[in-house]
Order: structure tokens, then sequence, then C-alpha cells
């Protein structure tokens, strides 16, 4: 402290002091170079007991430092930022005149710098930019810049505005000297500056060189302005008709797009109904080709080709399940497998059998062979369905006379046979044979040809009741 008051006494007395130190830097404020080792002084302060250690740490420290008011922005703490101060003196400031290059006034101002500054340019000088604006010689003006709505005399009243308000236009049009020059817009001064600048690059640019040119639609501007003012100067009348067209017109765009809406509706619901159309002039050509179809199905039932299932072949790479090959395809029925679980029931036979490959090839054609008989077994309950409908259809219009159907029928070929037949004239009769098992007509099939034989049967006998009253 003592130090202190001696020096801060000799700056006022103005007394010179031996300079045995340099001017204050940043690292000697903070201490960087050289740091003292801190020294741990013991606190004769213990942490109460039940008190968190960061709670304690807040309200008291080995140094008895209160902790900081404000946040501070050094990385070093605020404990080090103790600044050495009144050991050496400041830097000289100096009320100095300046002048700014910018100006072309010459005004002098004056402010505080310092010493070692003097002579130095002011600082805030490079950041004023100046416009660059075209200039031209007589000889330009009269072959290329001369225009009947403007005299020289404009023109270079024009480009001095530009020099000095710095294309500021609208300053321009303000300063504009209507007295002595005809009164100016804004864009004709516009458009007679670009046409200048344009004209000038034009002519003075080397061949090769990529021209600036800078585009300006005057037109444009003055419909635009035009536009404005307009808009600008709309009576409150005015205002409600527009307000009044912009809701009809919303109106109007409403209702198009429900009559749009509608067509599309009706476009889809003719599409739909000539669809329909095809559709049943399809169903007409396949009713007439539907008793083909019927005779093929038939010639198809008694194929045995046709009839044989086809087991999943498993020819890819890789590892697979021969019990897969057993499997029964989706291809067949709920009949036909409770027919191949029957008959396998009534030869005593499991329904997944160990899938070695003899057993696998056996058991497949077995079924396949059961398939074929249930389909044999239904075409001749169709065929004896039919028969026994002739019958009655013939009892009916010939009555009085028995049908023989049986003579008219060509005589079956004695190598065609069932497998129930073989299994007959082979054996021993049995209880109850193979073809029996297999239940092909159940009685709660309401279509079934029993039913079907019994409705024909009352039928006719009701139309032989008929005949013998009349």
């Amino acid at each position: 402290m003592q130090s202190s008051s001696t020096s801060d006494v000799r700056d006022i007395l103005e007394i010179d002091a031996p300079d045995n130190s340099e001017f204050i830097t940043k690292d000697a404020l903070f201490n960087n170079k050289n740091k003292k080792p801190i020294k741990k002084v013991e606190s004769t302060f213990k942490k109460p007991e039940g008190m968190h250690r960061e709670l304690w740490g807040l309200l008291w420290t080995d140094s008895r430092d209160p902790p900081p008011l404000m946040p501070t922005d050094t990385h070093q703490g605020y404990k080090q930022m103790k600044a050495k101060i009144g050991q050496s003196k400041v830097r000289p400031w100096k009320w100095m005149p300046f002048t700014n290059p910018a100006r072309k006034d010459g005004a002098v101002f004056h402010h505080w710098r310092r010493v070692a500054d003097e002579g130095v340019d002011y600082p805030f000088a490079r950041f004023n930019k100046s416009v660059d604006i075209p200039t031209f010689s007589d000889v330009e003006y009269h072959q290329h810049l001369h225009d009947e709505g403007w005299t020289r005399a404009e023109t270079d009243h024009l480009l001095e505005l530009a020099n000095r308000f710095d294309l500021r236009f609208i300053a321009m049009h303000d300063r504009w000297d209507e007295q002595q020059f005809v009164k100016r817009s804004v864009v004709d001064l516009k458009e007679r500056y670009y046409h200048i600048s344009n004209t000038l690059a034009r002519i003075r640019s080397v061949p090769g060189q990529e021209l600036k040119i800078r585009v300006y639609d005057a037109d444009h501007e003055r419909r635009r302005k035009e536009q404005l003012d307009k808009l600008f100067n709309r009576t409150p009348e005015q205002i409600e008709e527009e307000e009044y067209l912009i809701s009809e017109l919303k109106k109007i765009e409403q209702r198009k797009k429900e009559r749009e809406k509608k067509t599309q509706d009706l476009q889809k619901l003719i599409t739909a109904a000539d669809s329909n159309m095809e559709a049943r002039r399809s169903e007409r050509k396949a009713t007439k080709k539907k008793v083909q179809q019927q005779q093929k199905i038939r010639e198809a039932n008694l194929n045995p080709e046709s009839t044989s299932i086809k087991f999943p072949d498993f020819k890819q790479s890789g590892v697979s399940l021969r019990s897969q090959r057993m499997k029964l395809p989706a291809a067949v029925g709920q009949k036909k497998s409770k027919a191949i679980e029957q008959v396998l029931d009534e030869l005593g036979l499991e329904h997944n059998p160990m899938p070695t490959e003899d057993i696998v090839t056996g058991f497949n054609e077995l079924r396949q062979d059961i398939v074929l008989l249930y389909e044999l077994k239904l075409a001749l309950a169709n065929c004896e369905y039919d028969m026994q409908t002739l019958r009655h259809r013939f009892e009916t219009l010939a009555p009085g006379k028995i049908a023989d159907i049986k003579n008219l029928l060509p005589a079956a070929p004695t190598s065609v046979g069932t497998l129930g037949e073989k299994a007959v004239e082979e054996s021993p009769p049995k209880p109850k044979k193979i073809a029996e098992t297999i239940d092909v007509v159940g009685p709660t099939n309401p279509l079934s040809p029993v039913k079907k034989r019994r409705a024909a049967l009352e039928q006719g006998n009701i139309l032989k009741k008929l005949k013998a009253k009349s």
C-alpha cells in the first residue's frame, strides 16, 4: 500500500519517478508467467455434521473468499484474477486532431488517442465505400449517349447527383433542380442512368471479356406504380365491390368443383354399367358352352390321370424331410380326405406311417387309387341318377311300357373294372366292401343324388295319378 500511495502522489505532483518497470500487460496483470505456489491454510472452521460437501463448499472455502456474485468469463477462476495495479505507469493518451480521408471538405476533428498511435490514419476510414460513377467525353456523348428527351446539362446534373448521393435515387429525386430542368420521376432518373452505364460498358468492353449489364425495365416499373396508385386511391365503395366480386368468384369456383365431382361420379357409374353389360354378355356366351364344359368335366372325372394326386416333389437344393412328400396337397378337398381316412381305417393302416423310401412311394400310390375309386363311384352314382331320371320320363310319356335301358347301352369291356369289383372277384366275400366304405352321397347333402332320385320318383307317381284320373 505504501508503494502504491507513493506512486499516486508522484503522479499527482507530476514528479518523474525512476522507470524501473515496463508498462502493464495482460500477462503481468493475471500473473500467467510466474505463478507462486498456493499455500494451504488450515481452516479453523469445520463442516457441520449432516451438511453436504457441495453446500459447505459454496458457504465457506479454505481461503475464506466469498463466492462470486457474477459469473466469470475466464478459465483460470476468480481466485487468480488479482491484478498488479500501481507498480508501473499506464500508456499515455493525448488530445490530438485528425482528419477523415472519406471527407473532401478538409474538416478537422479532435479526439483522445494514444501517443503511440500518433500519425496513423483514421481507422474507420476503410469502411467508407464509394460508388464508381461512369464519366464520358463529348465524343462519346454525341455518338452513343445523345437522347432527344434529355439534354447534356440534365445528364451532367444527373451524374453529379449520383456521385453526390451514391445512387440513392430517392434523395437524387428530392434534390433534382426542377426550376432549371424538367420535372423527372424516380423511374426516369433510373432509366437514364442505367442506359448510360450499360452503353459505356458496351463500347468500352474488351472483346472476349464478360459484360456486366444491369437490366432495368422502366415500362414495367411505371405500370406497377400506376397499379399501386390505383389500389391506394380506391374508395370504400370500390373496396366493398371488390370484396363482393371475390366472394362471388369463390362461390363460382366451388360450384364448378361440385359439377366436376358429379361428372366424375356419373362417369364412374357409366363405366360400371358398361362393365356389367360386358359381364352379362360373357355370361351368355358361357351358358352356350355349359353343356360342353359339363361333358368335359365328366370325361375328366372318368379320366384316371386327372384324378390322381400331385404330391410335392422336392427337387430343389437343400435339406428336406421325406415325410413332406406324404403330405396331401391343398388341392385335395375335404370329402376326398375324409374318404381316404375311411378306407385307411377299414384297411387298418396308419394315417402317418414311417416315411421310408418304399413306404412313401406305396402309401402315395395307395391314396391315389383311393381317390380314383372315389371319383369312379361318384361318376357311377351320377350315371345311375341320370338313368333313373330317363326311365321315369319314359314311363311318364309312354304309360304301360317298361324301359329297358340296359339293352340300349353298349356292352362294357371286360378289362375295365374298379378296385371294388376286383376285390369281389379275387377275394372271398367280406362283411363290408372297400367301395361301400367310401361315403359318396352324404345324408346331410340337400342336393345329393338319393334325394334327387326320391323327388323324381314322387314326381313320376303324381303324373301317373293325374293321367289315370283323366
